[in-house]
């Protein structure tokens, strides 16, 4: 429960987009956190739920102007993309964690 005064972080979208990678690629929370500096290991859960649901759009706040609905045509575009990364991502660390 929030107390008075405060403070929440703020997380960039890339940074939750990077987080999500991480968790993809079969790091553990608590890797992904310490990685990226991100506290809250709920937060994490949050994400991977909202991405999960709607895709990189779950991943925006939507509590400022940064929140804008995309067409659907650009949606899948930048799914299918991040898939792409995601994949490249896990098949660099096979190929590293099989040369050990």
């Amino acid at each position: 429960m929030a107390y008075k005064g405060q403070k929440f972080n703020s997380y960039s979208f890339e940074t939750k987009k990077k987080a999500i990678e991480m968790l993809l690629c079969g790091m553990t929370k608590q890797e992904v956190a310490d990685t990226l500096g991100i506290y809250d290991l709920d937060r994490l859960k949050v994400w991977m739920r909202k991405y999960r649901e709607e895709g990189e759009v779950g991943l925006l706040d939507r509590r400022s102007s940064a929140h804008r609905k995309r067409a659907i045509g650009v949606q899948r575009i930048e799914r299918a993309e991040l898939k792409r990364d995601i994949i490249e991502k896990c098949i660099e660390l096979l190929k590293r964690e099989g040369m050990r």
